[in-house]
């Protein structure tokens, strides 16, 4: 049986370098509906070791969710984005119909959004 938390993790492993997804988006895609904070909590415990990529996950109006308990990786989070050539504006903030992860149709079907 798959925890709450894996399939979170499944969904987040599957966003491609270079998009990114709302936790609205993976919560609805991990049978979360209405439970986005569910998803940032599991993303809070992810580990080096766990490979998810948990920085490509942002907040529905374009940005990196700032936390001031995450010890200095909201920047780290924007730094890892850039990274993959997520621009960001001025003020902190991407477009998301530019950036946007659309998951394959079969993923729909299968989890029967």
């Amino acid at each position: 049986m798959t925890t709450t938390y894996e399939r979170i993790y499944d969904v987040v492993r599957q966003i491609p370098s270079g998009r990114v997804a709302t936790y609205g988006q993976v919560a609805e895609l991990a049978g979360l509906i209405g439970k986005p904070r569910l998803v940032g909590y599991a993303l809070y415990r992810v580990t080096d070791e766990m490979a998810v990529p948990w920085h490509r996950v942002i907040n529905a109006k374009g940005k990196v969710s700032r936390s001031p308990v995450r010890n200095g990786t909201d920047y780290l989070q924007q730094a890892l984005l850039e990274d993959e050539g997520i621009i960001f504006n001025n003020k902190g903030k991407i477009e998301l119909s530019t950036y946007r992860w659309h998951p394959p149709i079969e993923m729909l079907e299968r989890l029967e959004i």
